[in-house]
């Protein structure tokens, strides 16, 4: 599909093919094993520029949009969906800086994160508040000319690395629009600490933890936007600009995945012969590929969808979330099941890919709730299909 994309697009592809090949595969499985966050091949993402992809040219950023950031994390992935996290979770941590933050905390925070020397993580979660944000219960009161925090957030991606974090808590709670603010919180605040670390099943070199906030006094110009009340909004928003590349990473991983099967079948015998000659084999082999092309497509559409602006970019962003991870989990599967009882040996990558994909129905949004989002979005556009009620006939009880 590489007619769909700019040069810069390519550049960026072949700069974390790079990447990919000469240092995130030779160690990929080491630091899988190890559960352990890979500084090394962070630091080849940011010498190679990957990690100034997203930011403005102002803030020292190559100036590109969320379309040539998903070309990275597609490519970064199809070499360890680990290391595509590690990479696409400082453009979650920072997006909202980008859309709603001033221009001080831009200048502020943006610069490092475009060379890499700032990790940044997104505190949206807790432990009674998944797909439902508002039962949110970690608070941030008014205090002098600041915020005290205190609550958990659960599920912090990257939130043991990073230098600052993204956070969400409730600030007015008898408002029900208004409820939610987010700050930009410093690891070195006093009252925050990183708490129980999770012990995933995949992506597991980047930590996932909680984050503990104890009377956590943060100065009032860690306000997001410098105003209360619209971290709901700031959130969501977010989240239409981050899920493309969620799905990203779950095309990466299941390209991965067909890549090692292909190799695979080609190279395995039984009966005598490869069983990439079998047709079975053939037909699983094809479906895979079909599957992964569209996945990719329509990651494509919903990046660019985003990157104009265009209104449906929530309904797109959703789609394309949706159908790549879900595509991820067939694929990767089906890849195992083409290595056989390899397949499930941690001797063999393929198992890696699907451990790694799995998360990627369930974050930023499971694929329940992203289902529930496109059709509310469809029932809304329903008003420009007007011109067809007069073909829907009436049943004739109710004439």
């Amino acid at each position: 599909m590489d007619h769909l994309l700019s040069d810069t697009a390519l550049e960026w592809r072949d700069r974390a093919r790079d990447v990919g090949r000469n240092v995130i595969l030779p160690n990929a499985w080491k630091y899988d094993r190890l559960q352990q966050y890979p500084w090394e091949i962070k630091q080849a993402m940011a010498e190679a520029g990957l990690m100034s992809v997203w930011i403005p040219k102002e803030y020292g950023g190559a100036g590109d949009g969320v379309l040539e950031l998903c070309v990275v994390v597609e490519e970064l992935s199809r070499y360890c969906g680990g290391a595509g996290v590690l990479f696409a979770v400082n453009a979650l941590g920072s997006f909202p800086i980008l859309l709603a933050g001033t221009d001080e905390q831009k200048q502020k925070y943006l610069p490092g994160i475009a060379t890499g020397q700032t990790l940044i993580a997104f505190a949206l979660s807790e432990k009674g508040a998944g797909s439902d944000v508002g039962g949110m219960a970690c608070r941030a009161e008014k205090d002098g000319d600041g915020y005290v925090l205190n609550g958990v957030k659960k599920w912090n991606t990257n939130g043991p690395t990073a230098d600052v974090n993204t956070v969400f808590a409730v600030t007015d709670p008898e408002s029900r629009s208004r409820r939610i603010s987010a700050f930009l919180l410093e690891k070195d605040f006093p009252g925050y600490k990183i708490g129980y670390i999770e012990d995933k099943m995949g992506i597991r070199c980047v930590p996932v933890g909680e984050l503990e906030l104890n009377d956590c006094r943060v100065p009032e110009s860690a306000l997001l936007g410098g105003k209360a009340g619209l971290g709901f909004k700031q959130a969501m928003l977010t989240l239409d600009h981050a899920r493309p590349g969620v799905a990203a990473q779950a095309v990466g991983c299941a390209q991965g995945a067909l890549d090692f099967a292909l190799v695979y079948a080609t190279r395995r015998e039984q009966f005598g012969r490869p069983i990439s000659s079998f047709q079975m084999i053939q037909q699983k082999l094809a479906d895979m590929a079909i599957k992964v092309s569209s996945a990719r497509a329509l990651v494509y559409a919903a990046a660019m969808a985003v990157d104009r602006g265009d209104p449906s970019m929530t309904k797109y962003a959703a789609m394309c979330k949706c159908y790549g991870t879900d595509i991820a989990m067939e694929v990767t599967t089906d890849a195992v099941q083409i290595f056989g009882g390899y397949g499930y040996m941690r001797d063999y990558p393929v198992e890696k890919y699907m451990r790694d994909a799995k998360i990627t129905q369930i974050y930023e949004g499971t694929n329940q709730i992203q289902r529930l989002v496109i059709a509310r979005n469809m029932i809304k556009e329903a008003t420009q299909f007007d011109y067809l009620t007069g073909y829907i006939p009436v049943p004739e009880e109710l004439r």
